[in-house]
């Protein structure tokens, strides 16, 4: 039988309001080394232990879990100490998309968001960079989940465009905001929103969605992930 684990065990503040998935199960949003993950918890919010494991997912709605070990996970609110470099190399290698024009004449939209509860408190993070020119949002957008945070910061993003001529490259580390956006996935929810951003995107002259591996050490999206966080925190959630 799980058992709820002490407050002490782990450190930072109280973990946010808990989410309740299709089965009855409550999960928490935390911090697994440098992820942002779900763990199993009780209606409390404090993550629940079996066997000195507690379990997790990276998406409420993947098949895939996976059983870590209590003092290896945060509160979500807690910076992550910054991964050693070699590991790091595959994943920006992997975030980076092929044959563009050169790095300087491309607009980079790093985005993220997050959501206390999902639903709960959510927030927005985009940084842009273009040359050396840099431009960073910060945002609360009340009670939302966290795909529609992961929605609305793209499209928050691309809306700071002023030139639809330029290329413009979008970073996500949401499937799926990558998969209803340019994979043609059929969406339940959110469809207005949806196709509000596929028309957005359709207004750019060149444009791709890059889908970043799981917080693998790419520092502006780390950025967006601090920014979207920031904001729940400053908006009161």
């Amino acid at each position: 039988m799980p058992y709820a684990i002490p407050l002490e065990i782990y450190m930072g503040p109280t973990p946010s309001r808990p989410a309740i998935d299709d089965t009855g199960t409550a999960w928490v949003r935390m911090r697994f080394k440098q992820n942002k993950v779900w763990a199993e918890a009780d209606r409390g919010g404090r993550p629940l232990q079996k066997d000195g494991r507690v379990r997790i997912k990276y998406q409420l709605d993947q098949p895939h879990e996976y059983r870590v070990k209590p003092h290896d996970l945060r509160s979500v609110d807690e910076k992550p100490e910054k991964a050693p470099q070699p590991p790091m190399q595959p994943c920006l290698e992997a975030a980076k998309p092929p044959t563009d024009p050169a790095p300087g004449r491309i607009v980079h939209i790093y985005t993220d968001g997050a959501s206390s509860g999902n639903p709960g408190p959510s927030g927005i993070g985009v940084v842009l960079t273009y040359g050396s020119q840099r431009r960073e949002i910060s945002e609360y957008i009340g009670e939302a989940t966290n795909n529609i945070a992961e929605l609305l910061a793209i499209q928050k993003g691309l809306a700071a465009v002023k030139n639809r001529r330029l290329p413009v490259r979008v970073y996500t580390d949401s499937g799926y905001a990558f998969g209803v956006l340019t994979l043609n996935w059929k969406p339940k929810k959110n469809t207005d929103l949806i196709a509000a951003i596929r028309k957005s995107l359709a207004m750019f002259a060149d444009v791709k969605l890059v889908k970043v591996p799981g917080h693998c050490g790419v520092s502006e999206n780390e950025r967006a992930d601090q920014l979207a966080t920031s904001a729940i925190r400053q908006g009161g959630g």
